[in-house]
């Protein structure tokens, strides 16, 4: 029977979900760039999809003439700070707007607009 009973692994042998970059540390340096200012932020890789919602941001900013600069955000450890498991996000000002999802640019002008009236 012992062909079927989990391998039991200690805590302290156990990887982080980020590769090992998950330090109190590292943690509370993403904590506060999050609330760093007015911004407009894509979270994710670098990936094809993060590409267009990022693509698609600057577009819409562009329309609706807000000279906000778009940060990319491909850090892992900032990433898991806003809570975001799936990637691509966007944040506007500190607050996830959407995620998992590319956004096309006039559904990134409505979240925009809702998010600075």
């Amino acid at each position: 029977m012992s062909l079927f009973q989990k391998a039991k692994v200690k805590k302290a042998e156990q990887p982080c979900c980020c590769g090992g970059s998950c330090t109190p540390e590292a943690m509370a340096a993403a904590e506060q760039s999050k609330s760093a200012g007015p911004t407009v932020k894509i979270l994710g890789s670098g990936c094809e999809k993060c590409n267009a919602l990022e693509k698609a941001t600057v577009e819409a900013l562009q329309e609706l003439g807000m000279d906000t600069a778009v940060d990319h955000v491909r850090d892992f450890t900032q990433i898991a700070a806003y809570g975001v498991m799936t990637t691509p996000a966007l944040v506007v000002d500190g607050k996830v707007l959407c995620y998992g999802k590319v956004l096309k640019k006039d559904e990134v002008i409505k979240l925009l607009r809702a998010a600075r009236p």
